[in-house]
């Protein structure tokens, strides 16, 4: 009886074992994966992708409102002339100044209000997104003045009345976010400008007061700033247009110049010094681009633009920059330095300080010169980011219930990376039907930074999926589900042969079995 249990044991036993090793050899035989590195080929082409080239310019007036056109708005998108220009452009951005021109002692109308989100619908419907600044005047004034070409009164309007139009604007700015790349400061001065005001101010030699700011004209500069912070999203940038503006916005009136630059650990966390980036309206139009790296002083100390002030300046605004939008226009072609190189520095000052726009129009005589100079070509293509998928490593067959592995090798020849909010998508395409499936990767695109770099993503196949062949794909779609099914807002890489104009993917030209 002893005997014959005991040998029932071994024979179960054998048995079970024959049937786990079976299943560990089946199971092993199912998750070994097969990968292929897969090269791509650099594309060379000019071609439009979202917040970021040359923007197409646009003003209204509350006295005399003119909705922005959705047809016209449309075209931007194609390759254009610009009026004066001997180069053309793509846009997919829009420059619009607001003009409070009749409003500097009242409310904003309901009427200017309604039009606003009609100019956002427009844009919402024509595949473009908006950079917009809100002025009381664009227009200099001359007179008998010190500066003579530009005169007090210079027709802004008083911070209470500043602060209140602030609070109107912000359910249209809240509500149309998505077509909104970042917004200007404005409000303060002549152009916005924060220059030439009648409230805040004027550092100008027309100002009297010693051409310097005083304590009290930038803790109202200040409240205004944390204003419009509030007033827009968190995830918006909101641009100022003097460095020095951040450092005492962030710490205080008698803050150093050599106050630190935002850290990355503390970038894009949508803290307002994570939100405050620069428009630099005298792009190399003087070694302080016009005021752009001066130190305004205050009560306690005088205005200062010596070569200290100019090169700290100059360093802070570099490692700031990294991590936030920047953007603006040349302004004069008197500085020789705003020429393409090697006569003059115009592409390493754009990728010093992390350029993702600049105006098509203005200054033309500085931008024409980039065309017959030779380097117009590559700004057009490089303001902003400018992805270059070089090779990845991906596997030729996946299991359910398991995790597909992808590498990407990346290089950004871009001046910036993308300075809004994208979760990028895997897609898996069936073959057979074209059903779609789409995993969320962990990567943040903001920073994708210029440079070459490894994106190493797993994501794990459902038990339930489909068995079948997928083509592999690459999403980059707006973060907003407003208009993140719109190809025109997704980033398309600089690849040959990866883009898809219906979809707004781009293709990583590899099947994948599911099993």
């Amino acid at each position: 009886m002893n005997i014959k249990l005991t040998l029932s044991v071994l024979i179960f036993s054998t048995v079970i074992l024959l049937f786990f090793s079976s299943c560990k050899e089946e199971n092993e035989s199912l998750v070994k994966v097969e990968k292929v590195n897969v090269t791509y080929s650099e594309s060379t082409e000019d071609f439009p992708n979202p917040e970021r080239g040359f923007y197409r310019y646009s003003e209204t007036a509350a006295s005399s409102y003119t909705v922005l056109d959705v047809e016209t708005l449309i075209t931007y998108r194609s390759l254009q002339d610009v009026s004066t220009a001997n180069y053309k452009i793509y846009s997919t951005l829009v420059f619009r100044y607001y003009i409070l021109d009749n409003v500097t002692t009242t409310s904003i109308s309901e009427s200017f209000l309604n039009n606003i989100k009609k100019d956002m619908a427009a844009a919402r419907a024509a595949g473009v997104k908006l950079i917009p600044r809100f002025v009381y005047t664009a227009t200099a004034r001359p007179g008998n003045c010190p500066e003579g070409f530009i005169c007090p009164t210079y027709g802004d309007a008083a911070k209470s009345v500043v602060l209140s139009h602030i609070a109107q604007l912000k359910p249209v700015l809240t509500e149309n976010a998505d077509v909104i790349a970042c917004i200007q400061l404005g409000f303060i001065g002549t152009w916005g400008e924060n220059y030439y005001t009648d409230f805040f101010g004027d550092a100008s030699m027309n100002g009297g007061q010693e051409s310097k700011l005083t304590d009290q004209n930038w803790r109202d500069r200040v409240e205004v700033l944390k204003a419009l912070l509030a007033a827009v999203p968190a995830d918006r940038m909101v641009q100022v247009r003097y460095p020095q503006f951040k450092q005492r916005f962030l710490f205080g009136v008698n803050s150093a110049l050599s106050s630190a630059p935002l850290a990355e650990l503390m970038a894009f966390t949508m803290s307002d010094e994570s939100r405050i980036g620069f428009h630099n309206d005298c792009f190399l139009a003087s070694a302080n681009d016009f005021g752009t790296y001066e130190d305004y002083g205050n009560s306690s100390t005088p205005r200062a633009s010596d070569g200290m002030v100019l090169n700290t300046l100059r360093d802070y605004t570099k490692a700031d920059s990294r991590y936030v939008v920047v953007g603006g226009e040349t302004c004069s072609d008197d500085y020789s330095l705003n020429d393409c190189e090697p006569a003059g520095k115009t592409q390493e000052e754009l990728a010093a300080m992390h350029f993702s726009y600049l105006n098509a129009h203005y200054n033309t005589a500085v931008n024409n010169d980039w065309q017959t100079g030779g380097c117009m070509d590559n700004i057009k293509k490089n303001l902003g980011y400018r992805f270059v998928l070089q090779s990845a490593v991906l596997p030729d067959n996946a299991v359910k219930g398991t995790s597909l592995n992808a590498v990407l090798n990346v290089k950004n020849v871009g001046y910036a990376s993308p300075y809004n909010k994208r979760t990028i998508k895997l897609v898996l395409r069936n073959k057979a039907n074209g059903d779609l499936n789409s995993f969320a990767l962990a990567t943040d695109v903001r920073r994708w930074y210029s440079g070459s770099f490894k994106v190493e993503e797993s994501i794990k196949i459902p038990s339930e999926f489909a068995t079948g062949e997928y083509e592999m794909l690459l999403h980059l779609p707006d973060e907003y589900a407003s208009i993140a099914d719109r190809p025109e807002y997704s980033i398309r890489l600089a690849n040959k042969d990866v883009w898809e104009a219906l979809t707004g993917y781009n293709k990583l030209n590899h099947t994948v079995a599911i099993k």
